[in-house]
């Protein structure tokens, strides 16, 4: 998948300002009824399109005239007053009635629909949406599901924050949404892939490059295409690398022994076990393999790379292995009770923000709410800046979890990742995650392709194995490890 850049609101319309005399409404019209043409419900049923007062709305009679053109039946309920219309949009509703067309207030009933357009608001949306127009949101969605037809979102679904994937109220829930220009960031987190359905970008003829780059991106395997190449065949275990695996309090040691098989089964040449709990056997029965030690012993042992965290527990003993990790002069990733013992000691965040060997955290959302001091529905409110104010917070590289894992580096650039489904909220999932990317560092990947590769590689393991009907549903953590080791053996 070739880089797909994500821009926000105010970088667009900068972009559309800048080339405002090519027309671009017109070529987004043309766009929306080509794709709606193509995915438009077989038979003679109408399409119905719903315009709102904005340039969205003047999208829509573009796309609404071209789509009569092709001798499509054609239903426009307008919402709003046309005389307040900007002046594209008005534009565009004049050559749709000079074309024949007409609109109506509101949703002709006992009426079946080959297809609905959203065209009511696009991006930039920063007010929740109440009143008449929740209710017609609503009865576009009720009648979508009720016909069983695509109901295709022009530039952004309605109700969706573009910038962030936050609802403002009531939302079209999308089949199929079609972005002008650029992609956006809210489309691909939060609740964005819950309401966009399959999302095409069309550029309208522009590079938006050209006008100005943007911070962010979607994850792509081009982004560690270099680390994705076979084995050398005269090497040996210590070529790739030694992985501490620092956790496992008592009655949590199932999260630490999970992330130690993944750092071993994705490529570590061996993994060291330091189990907190004094109860917990010397051996791992499924995975042999595993090297455990005491947790004190951890740190003197020759790492590549730790990672601390996974069913480390609270209290005083906690605290000291994760000041001791922290001190490290090799990469260390954070995660689960080594954030939260962290986000509660200002000696221990100090000590993070200031290593010199990198850090990763990966943080869930309650976790990043601790770290920032906020409340959980702040954070997931604009992911994105969350994961860029922890990842500058902390001089880290950050992958705030959750639908649209978000990656951030501490220079500011961040992605999005876009593999995945919700077979991956199931417990111990994070501690795969945390073995991946430990398993990644001790073989030498970077910091800034090791974090982004495993994330990747953690959804493509749970859509692998859904594809074969093993989940989402039902998926537990373990059954992700060999399918993500699977993934980096056939290097996708």
């Amino acid at each position: 998948m070739p880089h797909i850049a994500l821009y926000r609101s105010p970088d667009l319309r900068r972009i559309e300002a800048d080339a405002a005399e090519r027309q671009l409404m017109r070529r987004a019209g043309q766009a929306a009824a080509d794709l709606a043409t193509a995915i438009r419900k077989d038979g003679n049923a109408p399409v119905l399109i719903l315009a709102g007062p904005g340039n969205n709305g003047g999208d829509a009679f573009e796309a609404a005239r071209l789509l009569r053109e092709r001798f499509l039946a054609v239903h426009v309920v307008l919402v709003g007053d046309a005389l307040r219309l900007p002046a594209d949009a008005a534009d565009a509703l004049r050559r749709f009635l000079d074309a024949g067309g007409t609109t109506r207030a509101t949703i002709p009933n006992d009426t079946r629909w080959s297809l609905i357009v959203d065209g009511l608001f696009g991006i930039g949306l920063k007010r929740d949406i109440t009143g008449d127009f929740a209710r017609l949101i609503e009865q576009a969605n009720v009648l979508a599901e009720r016909e069983r037809c695509p109901l295709l979102a022009l530039d952004c679904p309605s109700g969706l924050d573009a910038d962030t994937g936050a609802l403002r109220g009531a939302a079209i829930r999308a089949s199929h949404t079609i972005t002008f220009i650029a992609a956006k960031p809210g489309l691909f987190t939060a609740d964005g892939p819950d309401h966009c359905g399959a999302v095409t970008i069309a550029a309208l003829d522009l590079d938006p490059q050209s006008f100005g780059g943007s911070p962010g991106g979607l994850v792509a395997p081009e982004h560690f295409a270099d680390r994705l190449h076979p084995r050398r065949r005269n090497t040996h275990k210590g070529s790739y690398g030694n992985a501490g695996i620092l956790g496992g309090a008592a009655g949590m040691a199932g999260a630490a022994l999970l992330c130690a098989r993944a750092a071993l089964r994705l490529g570590s040449g061996r993994v060291y076990l330091g189990l907190i709990d004094e109860s917990a056997p010397l051996l791992d029965p499924l995975q042999p393999e595993l090297m455990i030690r005491r947790p004190d012993r951890l740190p003197t042992t020759e790492l590549s790379v730790l990672a601390c965290g996974p069913g480390m527990g609270a209290g005083a003993e906690a605290i000291a292995l994760i000041g001791g990790a922290c001190h490290l002069d090799i990469p260390l990733v954070l995660d689960a009770d080594a954030l939260n013992g962290i986000a509660g000691n200002d000696e221990l965040r100090l000590t993070v923000r200031t290593r010199r060997a990198p850090t990763l955290l990966t943080p869930h959302p309650a976790e990043a709410a601790r770290l920032l001091d906020r409340h959980t529905r702040e954070v997931q409110s604009d992911r994105i800046a969350a994961a860029c104010e922890l990842a500058a917070c902390f001089n880290a590289h950050v992958a705030l979890k959750g639908c649209g894992t978000v990656i951030a580096e501490p220079g500011g650039a961040w992605w999005i990742n876009t593999s995945g489904n919700p077979g991956l909220a199931t417990a111990g999932s994070g501690d795969v995650l945390t073995g991946i990317v430990t398993a990644l560092l001790a073989q030498g990947w970077p910091a800034c392709q090791a974090l982004p590769a495993a994330v990747h590689l953690h959804g493509l393991a749970a859509d692998r194995l859904a594809a074969r009907n093993v989940g989402p549903i039902g998926l537990t953590a373990g059954e992700l490890i060999d399918s993500a080791r699977e993934s980096l053996n056939t290097r996708e």
